[in-house]
Protein backbone atom coordinates (compact mmCIF):
# COMPACT_ATOMS: atom_id res chain seq x y z
CA UNK A 1 0.00 0.00 0.00
CA UNK A 2 1.13 3.52 -0.47
CA UNK A 3 1.79 5.68 2.56
CA UNK A 4 -0.60 8.76 2.05
CA UNK A 5 0.17 12.00 3.69
CA UNK A 6 -1.77 14.98 2.91
CA UNK A 7 0.76 17.95 2.79
CA UNK A 8 0.22 21.86 4.11
CA UNK A 9 2.11 24.20 4.29
CA UNK A 10 1.88 28.29 5.05
CA UNK A 11 -1.56 27.93 7.47
CA UNK A 12 -0.98 31.10 9.28
CA UNK A 13 -3.52 30.73 12.18
CA UNK A 14 -3.88 34.44 13.41
CA UNK A 15 -2.85 36.48 10.57
CA UNK A 16 -7.02 37.82 10.02
CA UNK A 17 -7.14 40.99 11.21
CA UNK A 18 -10.74 41.62 10.02
CA UNK A 19 -13.85 40.29 8.03
CA UNK A 20 -11.17 38.11 6.21
CA UNK A 21 -11.39 35.72 9.19
CA UNK A 22 -14.58 34.23 8.42
CA UNK A 23 -13.47 33.54 5.05
CA UNK A 24 -10.06 31.48 5.90
CA UNK A 25 -12.11 29.62 8.72
CA UNK A 26 -14.12 28.27 5.79
CA UNK A 27 -11.52 27.76 3.45
CA UNK A 28 -9.70 25.59 6.34
CA UNK A 29 -13.35 23.73 6.79
CA UNK A 30 -13.50 22.98 2.88
CA UNK A 31 -9.75 21.39 2.70
CA UNK A 32 -10.89 19.27 5.69
CA UNK A 33 -13.45 17.93 3.83
CA UNK A 34 -11.90 18.10 0.64
CA UNK A 35 -9.24 16.26 1.43
CA UNK A 36 -11.16 13.49 3.51
CA UNK A 37 -12.88 12.85 -0.01
CA UNK A 38 -9.68 12.69 -1.95
CA UNK A 39 -8.21 10.22 0.43
CA UNK A 40 -11.03 7.75 0.69
CA UNK A 41 -10.89 7.96 -3.21
CA UNK A 42 -7.27 6.57 -2.77
CA UNK A 43 -6.25 2.46 -3.17
CA UNK A 44 -5.51 3.08 0.59
CA UNK A 45 -8.53 4.94 1.44
CA UNK A 46 -6.71 5.97 4.80
CA UNK A 47 -3.52 8.95 5.14
CA UNK A 48 -0.24 7.61 7.67
CA UNK A 49 -0.19 11.26 8.04
CA UNK A 50 -0.36 14.90 7.54
CA UNK A 51 3.17 16.90 6.48
CA UNK A 52 3.36 20.56 7.85
CA UNK A 53 6.37 22.38 5.97
CA UNK A 54 5.76 25.48 8.69
CA UNK A 55 3.90 29.02 9.44
CA UNK A 56 1.80 27.08 11.32
CA UNK A 57 1.31 30.08 13.35
CA UNK A 58 1.60 33.97 12.15
CA UNK A 59 3.34 35.29 14.95
CA UNK A 60 4.26 32.06 16.89
CA UNK A 61 1.83 32.68 20.20
CA UNK A 62 0.22 29.60 22.04
CA UNK A 63 -3.12 31.41 21.05
CA UNK A 64 -2.32 30.54 17.78
CA UNK A 65 -1.16 26.81 17.84
CA UNK A 66 -4.16 26.23 20.05
CA UNK A 67 -6.47 26.81 16.86
CA UNK A 68 -3.98 24.78 14.92
CA UNK A 69 -4.35 21.85 16.95
CA UNK A 70 -8.17 21.86 16.97
CA UNK A 71 -7.69 21.75 13.09
CA UNK A 72 -4.99 19.43 12.93
CA UNK A 73 -7.42 17.04 15.18
CA UNK A 74 -10.62 17.22 12.77
CA UNK A 75 -7.88 16.88 9.48
CA UNK A 76 -6.46 13.50 10.68
CA UNK A 77 -10.29 12.68 11.67
CA UNK A 78 -11.46 13.33 7.99
CA UNK A 79 -8.04 11.83 6.52
CA UNK A 80 -8.54 8.70 9.11
CA UNK A 81 -5.20 8.72 10.81
CA UNK A 82 -4.25 9.36 14.34
CA UNK A 83 -4.39 12.93 15.55
CA UNK A 84 -0.57 12.43 16.57
CA UNK A 85 1.08 11.24 13.46
CA UNK A 86 2.16 15.03 11.78
CA UNK A 87 5.25 16.00 10.85
CA UNK A 88 6.48 19.24 11.13
CA UNK A 89 8.90 22.09 10.68
CA UNK A 90 8.99 25.99 12.13
CA UNK A 91 8.83 28.91 9.50
CA UNK A 92 9.39 32.54 9.96
CA UNK A 93 6.07 33.10 11.26
CA UNK A 94 6.92 30.19 14.26
CA UNK A 95 8.66 32.26 15.99
CA UNK A 96 7.86 35.39 18.18
CA UNK A 97 9.64 38.09 17.16
CA UNK A 98 8.30 40.20 20.39
CA UNK A 99 11.15 37.89 22.51
CA UNK A 100 13.88 38.90 20.63
CA UNK A 101 15.80 40.43 23.05
CA UNK A 102 18.72 43.15 21.96
CA UNK A 103 21.35 40.78 22.67
CA UNK A 104 19.56 37.97 20.23
CA UNK A 105 19.23 40.88 17.33
CA UNK A 106 23.60 41.56 17.56
CA UNK A 107 24.19 37.63 17.58
CA UNK A 108 21.82 37.61 13.96
CA UNK A 109 23.56 40.70 12.86
CA UNK A 110 27.04 39.47 13.38
CA UNK A 111 25.85 35.55 11.94
CA UNK A 112 24.28 37.65 8.98
CA UNK A 113 27.48 39.73 8.37
CA UNK A 114 29.92 36.55 8.39
CA UNK A 115 29.00 33.34 7.42
CA UNK A 116 29.72 29.89 8.53
CA UNK A 117 32.37 29.98 11.10
CA UNK A 118 30.81 32.99 12.78
CA UNK A 119 27.57 30.96 13.04
CA UNK A 120 29.23 28.10 14.63
CA UNK A 121 30.83 30.08 16.85
CA UNK A 122 27.34 31.55 18.32
CA UNK A 123 25.44 28.12 17.39
CA UNK A 124 27.93 26.26 19.25
CA UNK A 125 27.52 28.57 22.64
CA UNK A 126 24.65 26.90 24.72
CA UNK A 127 23.93 30.88 26.22
CA UNK A 128 23.97 32.75 22.50
CA UNK A 129 21.90 29.28 20.98
CA UNK A 130 19.47 29.52 23.82
CA UNK A 131 18.56 33.69 23.00
CA UNK A 132 17.95 32.11 19.32
CA UNK A 133 15.84 29.50 20.36
CA UNK A 134 13.74 31.42 23.38
CA UNK A 135 11.61 33.05 20.15
CA UNK A 136 10.24 29.46 19.55
CA UNK A 137 8.86 28.69 22.21
CA UNK A 138 5.16 28.17 22.23
CA UNK A 139 6.56 26.45 18.90
CA UNK A 140 8.48 24.22 20.88
CA UNK A 141 5.77 23.30 23.18
CA UNK A 142 3.10 22.65 20.50
CA UNK A 143 5.85 20.54 18.41
CA UNK A 144 7.19 18.27 20.91
CA UNK A 145 3.87 17.59 21.46
CA UNK A 146 3.90 15.76 17.96
CA UNK A 147 7.86 14.32 18.49
CA UNK A 148 8.83 16.71 16.81
CA UNK A 149 10.70 19.13 19.11
CA UNK A 150 13.61 21.01 17.79
CA UNK A 151 16.88 19.84 18.22
CA UNK A 152 18.73 21.87 21.06
CA UNK A 153 22.14 21.78 19.64
CA UNK A 154 20.66 23.01 15.79
CA UNK A 155 21.15 19.66 14.40
CA UNK A 156 18.86 18.07 11.87
CA UNK A 157 15.81 15.83 13.34
CA UNK A 158 14.39 12.77 12.91
CA UNK A 159 12.12 10.61 14.51
CA UNK A 160 9.73 8.39 11.83
CA UNK A 161 10.47 6.42 9.02
CA UNK A 162 7.66 4.27 6.99
CA UNK A 163 8.07 1.00 4.52
CA UNK A 164 6.65 1.26 1.03
CA UNK A 165 7.39 -1.94 0.08
CA UNK A 166 9.43 -5.07 1.42
CA UNK A 167 12.78 -3.78 2.67
CA UNK A 168 12.12 0.10 1.00
CA UNK A 169 11.71 2.76 3.78
CA UNK A 170 11.31 6.88 3.38
CA UNK A 171 12.86 8.44 6.61
CA UNK A 172 11.75 11.82 7.69
CA UNK A 173 14.33 14.41 8.34
CA UNK A 174 13.28 17.70 9.54
CA UNK A 175 15.26 21.18 9.38
CA UNK A 176 15.02 24.15 10.84
CA UNK A 177 15.63 26.81 8.10
CA UNK A 178 13.99 29.87 10.48
CA UNK A 179 16.63 30.17 13.05
CA UNK A 180 17.94 32.63 11.66
CA UNK A 181 14.34 35.04 11.21
CA UNK A 182 14.07 37.96 12.17
CA UNK A 183 11.34 39.29 10.04
CA UNK A 184 13.11 41.28 7.37
CA UNK A 185 15.19 38.67 5.84
CA UNK A 186 16.02 39.03 2.19
CA UNK A 187 16.07 36.08 -0.51
CA UNK A 188 18.52 37.96 -2.44
CA UNK A 189 21.32 38.41 -1.04
CA UNK A 190 20.37 35.28 0.91
CA UNK A 191 20.78 35.65 4.45
CA UNK A 192 19.57 32.87 6.12
CA UNK A 193 22.04 29.04 6.98
CA UNK A 194 21.13 25.90 7.49
CA UNK A 195 24.75 25.06 9.35
CA UNK A 196 27.27 22.07 8.92
CA UNK A 197 26.07 20.58 12.18
CA UNK A 198 22.21 20.33 10.84
CA UNK A 199 23.10 19.84 7.01
CA UNK A 200 25.19 16.68 7.28
CA UNK A 201 22.88 14.27 7.14
CA UNK A 202 24.07 10.75 7.62
CA UNK A 203 24.29 8.76 4.82
CA UNK A 204 21.16 6.69 4.72
CA UNK A 205 21.26 2.90 4.95
CA UNK A 206 20.59 0.37 2.21
CA UNK A 207 16.61 0.29 1.83
CA UNK A 208 16.25 4.03 3.23
CA UNK A 209 15.63 6.68 1.05
CA UNK A 210 15.40 10.57 2.62
CA UNK A 211 12.48 12.96 2.15
CA UNK A 212 13.50 16.16 3.60
CA UNK A 213 10.95 18.85 5.51
CA UNK A 214 12.27 22.66 5.61
CA UNK A 215 10.53 26.11 4.95
CA UNK A 216 12.39 27.74 3.18
CA UNK A 217 14.04 26.36 -0.02
CA UNK A 218 17.04 26.14 -0.92
CA UNK A 219 17.97 29.52 -2.75
CA UNK A 220 17.46 31.44 0.24
CA UNK A 221 20.50 29.79 2.33
CA UNK A 222 23.83 31.79 2.58
CA UNK A 223 25.21 28.10 2.76
CA UNK A 224 23.00 26.95 -0.49
CA UNK A 225 25.94 25.37 -1.74
CA UNK A 226 27.06 23.35 0.70
CA UNK A 227 23.50 21.83 1.66
CA UNK A 228 23.02 21.34 -2.00
CA UNK A 229 25.67 18.98 -2.16
CA UNK A 230 24.42 16.74 0.96
CA UNK A 231 20.58 16.97 -0.58
CA UNK A 232 21.77 15.62 -4.14
CA UNK A 233 23.94 13.03 -2.48
CA UNK A 234 21.62 11.89 0.41
CA UNK A 235 18.10 12.90 -0.14
CA UNK A 236 15.45 11.91 -2.22
CA UNK A 237 12.71 14.43 -1.96
CA UNK A 238 12.84 17.77 -0.70
CA UNK A 239 10.02 19.60 0.40
CA UNK A 240 9.86 23.15 1.38
CA UNK A 241 6.92 25.91 2.00
CA UNK A 242 7.48 29.50 2.19
CA UNK A 243 7.40 31.28 -1.48
CA UNK A 244 3.19 30.29 -1.49
CA UNK A 245 4.17 29.31 -5.55
CA UNK A 246 4.20 25.35 -6.45
CA UNK A 247 6.59 24.11 -7.87
CA UNK A 248 8.21 20.46 -8.74
CA UNK A 249 11.57 19.55 -10.59
CA UNK A 250 13.29 16.01 -10.72
CA UNK A 251 17.12 16.66 -10.61
CA UNK A 252 19.71 13.97 -12.51
CA UNK A 253 22.57 13.58 -9.51
CA UNK A 254 23.73 10.62 -11.28
CA UNK A 255 22.87 7.67 -13.13
CA UNK A 256 19.81 6.23 -11.57
CA UNK A 257 19.96 8.33 -8.83
CA UNK A 258 17.35 11.30 -8.74
CA UNK A 259 16.00 14.39 -6.71
CA UNK A 260 12.94 15.74 -6.48
CA UNK A 261 12.79 19.50 -5.06
CA UNK A 262 9.20 20.09 -4.03
CA UNK A 263 7.23 23.57 -2.97
CA UNK A 264 4.58 23.67 -1.26
CA UNK A 265 1.63 26.60 -2.28
CA UNK A 266 0.33 28.50 1.07
CA UNK A 267 -2.81 26.57 2.32
CA UNK A 268 -4.01 29.74 3.74
CA UNK A 269 -2.02 33.02 2.26
CA UNK A 270 -3.25 36.23 3.32
CA UNK A 271 -5.45 36.65 0.54
CA UNK A 272 -6.56 34.88 -2.96
CA UNK A 273 -5.75 36.18 -6.40
CA UNK A 274 -4.52 35.18 -9.77
CA UNK A 275 -1.02 34.88 -8.72
CA UNK A 276 -1.31 33.08 -5.32
CA UNK A 277 -4.47 31.10 -4.01
CA UNK A 278 -5.23 28.57 -1.20
CA UNK A 279 -3.53 25.56 -2.35
CA UNK A 280 -2.52 21.88 -0.34
CA UNK A 281 -1.45 19.06 -1.86
CA UNK A 282 -1.93 15.10 -1.02
CA UNK A 283 1.07 12.54 -1.55
CA UNK A 284 1.46 9.02 -2.30
CA UNK A 285 5.09 7.44 -1.72
CA UNK A 286 5.31 4.30 -2.80
CA UNK A 287 7.57 1.44 -4.05
CA UNK A 288 7.64 0.81 -7.66
CA UNK A 289 8.90 -2.99 -8.10
CA UNK A 290 9.78 -3.07 -11.82
CA UNK A 291 12.79 -0.10 -11.39
CA UNK A 292 13.36 -0.66 -7.43
CA UNK A 293 12.79 2.91 -6.78
CA UNK A 294 10.78 5.25 -5.09
CA UNK A 295 7.45 6.41 -6.72
CA UNK A 296 5.91 9.79 -5.97
CA UNK A 297 2.53 10.57 -7.03
CA UNK A 298 0.97 14.20 -5.93
CA UNK A 299 -2.55 15.23 -6.48
CA UNK A 300 -2.70 19.31 -6.07
CA UNK A 301 -5.48 20.80 -4.84
CA UNK A 302 -6.30 24.33 -5.43
CA UNK A 303 -9.19 26.64 -4.31
CA UNK A 304 -12.03 27.50 -7.22
CA UNK A 305 -13.32 31.02 -5.67
CA UNK A 306 -16.60 30.38 -8.28
CA UNK A 307 -17.19 26.94 -6.99
CA UNK A 308 -15.74 28.64 -3.57
CA UNK A 309 -14.52 24.50 -2.89
CA UNK A 310 -11.56 22.79 -3.40
CA UNK A 311 -10.25 20.63 -6.81
CA UNK A 312 -7.63 19.29 -8.73
CA UNK A 313 -4.89 21.56 -10.16
CA UNK A 314 -4.45 20.64 -13.44
CA UNK A 315 -1.90 24.05 -13.98
CA UNK A 316 0.61 24.00 -11.28
CA UNK A 317 2.96 20.59 -10.29
CA UNK A 318 2.19 19.17 -14.10
CA UNK A 319 -1.58 18.93 -14.00
CA UNK A 320 -3.98 16.81 -11.86
CA UNK A 321 -2.01 13.60 -10.70
CA UNK A 322 1.40 14.15 -11.95
CA UNK A 323 3.93 11.28 -10.96
CA UNK A 324 7.34 10.54 -10.64
CA UNK A 325 9.59 7.35 -10.64
CA UNK A 326 12.71 8.72 -8.83
CA UNK A 327 16.19 6.66 -9.03
CA UNK A 328 16.56 5.13 -5.76
CA UNK A 329 19.86 3.55 -5.18
CA UNK A 330 19.29 3.17 -1.76
CA UNK A 331 16.55 0.90 -2.75
CA UNK A 332 18.89 -0.82 -4.97
CA UNK A 333 21.31 -1.81 -2.12
CA UNK A 334 18.63 -3.60 -0.12
CA UNK A 335 19.07 -6.21 -3.24
CA UNK A 336 16.54 -8.97 -3.70
CA UNK A 337 16.99 -10.75 -0.21
CA UNK A 338 14.75 -8.04 0.86
CA UNK A 339 11.96 -8.12 -1.48
CA UNK A 340 11.69 -12.03 -0.68
CA UNK A 341 12.21 -12.20 2.65
CA UNK A 342 9.21 -12.61 4.75
CA UNK A 343 5.64 -14.48 4.24
CA UNK A 344 3.94 -14.59 0.67
CA UNK A 345 0.46 -12.90 1.03
CA UNK A 346 -2.11 -15.62 0.76
CA UNK A 347 -5.71 -15.04 -1.00
CA UNK A 348 -7.15 -14.48 2.63
CA UNK A 349 -5.06 -11.41 3.26
CA UNK A 350 -7.37 -8.14 3.34
CA UNK A 351 -6.65 -5.47 1.17
CA UNK A 352 -6.25 -3.09 3.55
CA UNK A 353 -2.59 -4.46 5.70
CA UNK A 354 -1.66 -1.59 8.21
CA UNK A 355 1.42 0.45 7.31
CA UNK A 356 4.70 -0.39 8.57
CA UNK A 357 6.03 2.22 11.09
CA UNK A 358 9.06 2.54 13.45
CA UNK A 359 9.85 5.77 15.29
CA UNK A 360 13.58 5.90 15.66
CA UNK A 361 16.64 8.24 17.66
CA UNK A 362 18.07 11.58 15.97
CA UNK A 363 21.12 9.90 14.97
CA UNK A 364 21.06 7.06 12.37
CA UNK A 365 21.62 3.45 13.66
CA UNK A 366 25.59 3.91 14.09
CA UNK A 367 24.00 5.85 17.36
CA UNK A 368 26.02 4.56 20.84
CA UNK A 369 24.02 2.94 22.93
CA UNK A 370 23.86 5.73 25.90
CA UNK A 371 22.09 7.84 23.30
CA UNK A 372 19.28 4.84 22.03
CA UNK A 373 18.66 4.98 26.05
CA UNK A 374 16.99 8.00 26.13
CA UNK A 375 14.84 7.47 23.55
CA UNK A 376 11.15 4.73 25.08
CA UNK A 377 10.32 1.61 23.95
CA UNK A 378 7.48 1.19 21.22
CA UNK A 379 4.60 1.32 24.03
CA UNK A 380 1.13 1.55 22.74
CA UNK A 381 -0.43 5.03 23.74
CA UNK A 382 2.61 6.54 24.09
CA UNK A 383 2.37 9.40 21.10
CA UNK A 384 -0.84 10.39 21.98
CA UNK A 385 -0.17 10.32 25.72
CA UNK A 386 2.92 12.45 25.06
CA UNK A 387 0.96 14.84 22.51
CA UNK A 388 -1.71 15.18 25.20
CA UNK A 389 0.79 16.14 28.37
CA UNK A 390 2.33 19.30 26.23
CA UNK A 391 -0.09 20.37 24.05
CA UNK A 392 -3.21 20.26 26.08
CA UNK A 393 -1.84 20.45 29.74
CA UNK A 394 -0.76 24.03 31.33
CA UNK A 395 2.96 24.32 32.36
CA UNK A 396 1.61 23.71 36.13
CA UNK A 397 -0.41 20.30 35.45
CA UNK A 398 2.85 19.13 33.55
CA UNK A 399 5.27 20.02 36.68
CA UNK A 400 2.27 18.50 39.11
CA UNK A 401 2.33 15.07 37.51
CA UNK A 402 5.98 15.08 37.41
CA UNK A 403 6.16 15.89 40.52
CA UNK A 404 3.53 13.61 42.32
CA UNK A 405 5.13 10.11 40.02
CA UNK A 406 8.38 10.89 41.60
CA UNK A 407 10.02 12.36 38.34
CA UNK A 408 12.11 15.40 39.77
CA UNK A 409 14.78 14.32 42.67
CA UNK A 410 13.90 16.39 45.87
CA UNK A 411 17.27 17.77 45.76
CA UNK A 412 17.35 18.85 42.03
CA UNK A 413 18.15 21.91 41.65
CA UNK A 414 18.32 21.60 37.69
CA UNK A 415 15.99 24.41 35.27
CA UNK A 416 12.98 22.84 34.23
CA UNK A 417 12.41 23.66 30.42
CA UNK A 418 10.72 21.68 27.48
CA UNK A 419 13.97 19.75 26.77
CA UNK A 420 13.78 18.46 30.59
CA UNK A 421 10.53 17.60 30.77
CA UNK A 422 10.57 15.81 27.86
CA UNK A 423 13.40 13.44 29.50
CA UNK A 424 11.23 13.20 32.37
CA UNK A 425 8.40 11.95 30.70
CA UNK A 426 10.53 9.48 28.84
CA UNK A 427 12.07 8.37 31.96
CA UNK A 428 8.50 7.50 33.37
CA UNK A 429 7.11 5.78 30.26
CA UNK A 430 10.69 3.42 30.55
CA UNK A 431 9.39 2.40 34.15
CA UNK A 432 6.57 1.64 32.87
CA UNK A 433 4.28 4.47 34.50
CA UNK A 434 2.42 5.69 31.03
CA UNK A 435 -0.58 4.26 32.33
CA UNK A 436 -0.56 6.53 35.87
CA UNK A 437 0.61 9.61 32.97
CA UNK A 438 -2.60 9.33 30.96
CA UNK A 439 -4.64 8.83 34.29
CA UNK A 440 -3.41 11.83 35.22
CA UNK A 441 -3.64 14.13 31.92
CA UNK A 442 -7.56 12.66 31.47
CA UNK A 443 -8.24 14.00 34.92
CA UNK A 444 -6.66 17.46 34.65
CA UNK A 445 -8.04 17.82 31.66
CA UNK A 446 -11.63 17.19 33.00
CA UNK A 447 -11.39 19.06 36.32
CA UNK A 448 -10.62 22.06 33.88
CA UNK A 449 -13.32 21.58 31.33
CA UNK A 450 -15.63 21.21 34.56
CA UNK A 451 -14.45 24.61 35.74
CA UNK A 452 -14.63 26.10 32.46
CA UNK A 453 -18.27 25.29 32.49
Amino acid sequence: MPAVFVHVSDIHFGQERDHVVHIHDDVKRELIADASEVVASLTAGVAQGVLVTGDVAYSGTWEQYEAAGEWLDKLAAGIGCEIHRVQMVPGNHDLDRDKLSVGGSKLLEYIREGGAAEYEEVIANENDRSTLFSRFEDYGRFSVGYNCGLDDEAKYATNLRIEVGPGRWIRFVRLNSALLCHGREREEPAELMIGARQFTIPRPVAGEEIVVLVHHPLHWYKDAQEVRQYVDSRVRVFISGHEHDPKVQVNKFDDNCDVMMLAAGAAVPFKSDDTYTYTYNIIEFDWDESSDSLSVAIHPRTWNPAKTSFEADNKRLGGSEPQFILGSPNFRKAGLAAVDSGPKPSADTPDHVPEHVEFVPTEDAEVDTEETATMPSDVEGYELALLRFFRDLFESDRLRILLALDAIPAESNERMNQGMERKLFDWLVREGRLPEIIEMTDRLIAERNEGEM
